[in-house]
């Protein structure tokens, strides 16, 4: 929406200016006119240059979303309508895309689109899980209910992913460290004492010698190097892009060893924890199903979660095709078939997902506890390893002059 800079005199005579956001000039006007300003001059704001390129837009953030899903139920709950609880979160939002979404969203309501369909003309902010929820809340009454779900649900969605991100990070910054470390020993620091070993003229033992020509082949071919390693990340990336690439990388995701059983369980605690909030709040199971398998993450996931929604079309139980998966850990899948039994499954799905929130922590400080010693192991062999290897000349010389 269009901000316009005005100036103009107030019913006192008082000179006053400001800026205004509305749909068009006239609207403008007409807002002013309610403000009793007189004769105004209005101007439309020049536009920022870096407005419409996307690398400069602040993204939709996960806190964003949160906040602005616990306030509008808070308010719808209070009795506001919709338009003005759009109207007052938009102006307060720091965030300018956020804000821009919102003021979208906020003409489209008035305009009598619903807000689910507002929602999902922006798909960066809102997806499909987020927008059909809101749907199900605006289809059965319970908008504020829907919301207050929506945030929980987002709230613990976020906690899930910054433990896991916590867990990755100390090891990411010890492995960049050494790579640095290991560059500037190769490019500085060895070929000073390969010049000191060639004045000497002795023939250097082979670990030294071994260094020195790692030393050389890095410095003289370098950007071969780096060449190399951004080749193969956008080789692995193009592979992750195509349909059979992703399918075979997921799969190898599972299996791998300390990652692999991680990875299944952050798949299930989230799959469980979305089936349950869509479930409880109204939305059929084969629609959530559909939604629930493209945020899966994972490709093996999204397939079995498919392969169920289509047996369930069929009118077979949900358990049994979860379990044809071999995705799912046996346990899963039981505790689901009695849910279903008893007419509970939003129920048990909560539950198990609480139980695999705590795997998951369990699993993240397991892996933490195992990287840190592993990776102080491997910065010390590796440095500790090409000290050893530059000394050893320096050892032999002196053994040589001692006897």
């Amino acid at each position: 929406m269009p901000i316009y800079v005005w100036k103009g005199k107030n019913s006192f005579g008082e000179k006053r200016k400001g800026e205004i956001e509305a749909v068009d000039e006239s609207s403008a006007r007409a807002q002013l006119r309610r403000l009793r300003i007189d004769d105004p001059v209005i101007k439309e704001k020049p536009k920022d240059l870096l407005e419409n390129v996307t690398f400069f837009k602040p993204k939709v953030t996960g806190k964003d979303l949160v906040i602005f899903t616990r306030q509008l139920s808070t308010m719808i709950d209070a009795g506001l309508p919709l338009v003005q609880c759009l109207q007052i979160l938009g102006k307060q939002q720091d965030n300018k895309t956020f804000k821009n979404i919102l003021t979208e969203i906020q003409v489209d309501v008035e305009t009598g689109t619903t807000l689910a369909d507002s929602m999902r003309k922006h798909p960066k902010a809102f997806d499909n899980l987020y927008s059909n929820m809101i749907e199900a809340g605006e289809l059965g009454g319970i908008l504020d209910t829907i919301l207050s779900r929506l945030a929980v649900f987002k709230e613990k969605s976020m906690a899930l992913q910054k433990r896991i991100k916590g867990a990755m990070t100390y090891p990411a910054i010890c492995l960049g460290i050494s790579l640095i470390i290991l560059v500037v020993i190769l490019l500085f620091v060895i070929p000073v004492f390969d010049k000191m070993f060639k004045d000497f003229g002795n023939a250097l033992p082979v670990p030294t010698q071994i260094v020195v020509n790692m030393s050389n082949s890095f410095k003289s071919n370098w950007f071969w190097f780096f060449l190399t390693g951004f080749a193969l990340v956008w080789i692995i990336k193009k592979i992750y892009a195509t349909e059979k690439g992703k399918l075979k990388i997921d799969a190898l995701m599972l299996k791998a060893p300390v990652i692999g059983p991680l990875t299944r369980r952050i798949a299930v605690a989230k799959f469980t924890r979305t089936l349950s909030t869509m479930l409880q709040s109204g939305v059929p199971i084969l629609d959530a199903l559909q939604v629930v398998g493209k945020t899966a993450g994972n490709k093996v996931i999204e397939r079995a979660v498919f392969r169920t929604a289509d047996a369930i079309a069929e009118g077979r139980p949900i358990a049994e095709p979860l379990e044809e998966s071999g995705v799912f850990p046996s346990m899963v899948v039981q505790m689901i078939n009695v849910g279903e039994s008893v007419g509970a499954l939003d129920t048990m799905l909560e539950k198990i997902a609480d139980f695999y929130d705590e795997e998951v922590d369990q699993a993240v400080e397991n892996l933490t506890a195992m990287i840190e010693p592993f990776m102080m192991v491997f910065l010390g062999g590796m440095i500790g390893g090409l000290v050893i290897s530059m000394y050893l000349p320096i050892f032999k010389m002196a053994s040589v002059v001692g006897g």
